[in-house]
């Protein structure tokens, strides 16, 4: 799958259709944007469709090999599908911003290490994606110093029940009360940091660039961890079998969530990440026969439905920002043909704007 976004060369749409030419039909536009949109939702749906069997691919086969050499064969795996997939290294090798490339690379890594080690220690599928839920809410909070967004009190408030939600989960006493619960809510705070990041580097760089230099992170930072997490043994062919799912697949998601986020608003994008939740908890009963407890469905539940509701929030003022800035557009055009309209004596005639805009009133 090549990737053809070259958004910092495009040729300005005013200067390839010519004096004679007018602007373009708004609805071609809307229709692209549409078209657009849809591509990202099913580029995002197969990515989380694909990761989520990929995990269990490796949760299957880290018993055999440990820690370590999960993340160095997802690395060298997932980088080498990267580039069939795109064609070749030359071309997804040049980055624009590269401190900010490498730093999220690096910190997804970490992010891995929190979700490998949960599963080692015997963590259920369902159970660490209901615990990843809580992505979406952090990212809600995390937008604000990170992007300068500015959040309504009432996604504020479903935010805090959504982090009640988490507590249900974690309680006392309950099937997530472990030390691996703690670490791996930590690698979903920093995997909210990522995914903004993504969004923040879909401006400049190329899809299969993020995805691929986040693959070869995980190699040198695999090697690193071999003191902490020792391999373990060869694997059996059933594991030879996973670690191919697990590359393959991580490298293929990875690049589908990338360009997923070049084509699409994140809040269209947003509620597809809670199908693992459903996909990882039915795999996680085929496999292992692991049926989760009741405050953990709960739970999950109350974060999902939170998460929802804010993405339904965002939307509206979204909706809002953009009706206002057309209005103010339209003011502002009004107020420019009424300034140049002369009478018959060369004198200016006033046109008085729309008294509907809000901003006139």
């Amino acid at each position: 799958m090549s990737d053809q976004r070259e958004p910092d060369h495009q040729t300005p749409d005013h200067q390839t259709r010519g004096p004679a030419a007018g602007p373009p039909a708004p609805d071609q536009s809307s229709a692209d944007r549409a078209d657009e949109a849809l591509r990202g939702i099913g580029l995002m749906a197969l990515g989380f469709a694909i990761v989520t069997f990929s995990d269990a691919a490796v949760k299957w086969v880290l018993p055999e090999i440990g820690v370590a050499v999960a993340m160095i064969l997802r690395g060298s795996i997932g980088a080498v599908t990267v580039l069939v997939l795109t064609g070749g290294f030359r071309v997804q090798a040049r980055a624009v911003n590269r401190r900010l490339l490498a730093t999220r690379s690096v910190l997804h890594c970490v992010v891995t290490v929190t979700f490998y080690l949960a599963w080692a220690r015997g963590m259920p599928l369902g159970d660490s994606y209901a615990v990843a839920a809580m992505a979406p809410l952090a990212m809600t909070v995390l937008a604000i110093p990170m992007l300068g967004e500015s959040v309504g009190w009432r996604r504020w408030m479903s935010t805090l029940v959504g982090f009640f939600g988490v507590l249900v989960m974690v309680r006392p006493g309950g099937d997530l009360w472990r030390w691996e619960a703690g670490v791996l809510l930590l690698g979903v705070a920093l995997m909210a940091v990522t995914r903004i990041w993504t969004r923040v580097l879909a401006r400049t760089d190329r899809p299969a660039t993020i995805a691929f230099w986040l693959m070869v992170a995980h190699v040198p930072v695999g090697i690193a961890v071999l003191p902490m997490f020792p391999p373990i043994g060869w694997p059996s062919w059933g594991g030879c079998f996973a670690i191919l799912i697990l590359g393959l697949g991580n490298g293929a998601a990875h690049l589908l969530f990338a360009r997923a986020f070049a084509l699409a608003p994140v809040g269209l994008l947003a509620p597809f990440e809670y199908s693992t939740l459903v996909t990882g908890t039915l795999l996680g009963m085929l496999i292992w026969g692991d049926v989760p407890a009741w405050t953990t469905a709960l739970g999950a539940s109350i974060v999902v439905l939170a998460g929802l509701y804010n993405l339904h929030r965002a939307r509206i003022r979204a909706r809002e920002a953009r009706i206002e800035d057309a209005q103010r557009e339209a003011g502002l055009a009004g107020g420019a043909v009424g300034t140049a309209e002369a009478g018959p004596a060369g004198l200016t005639r006033a046109v008085a704007p729309s008294t509907s805009l809000p901003g006139n009133r």
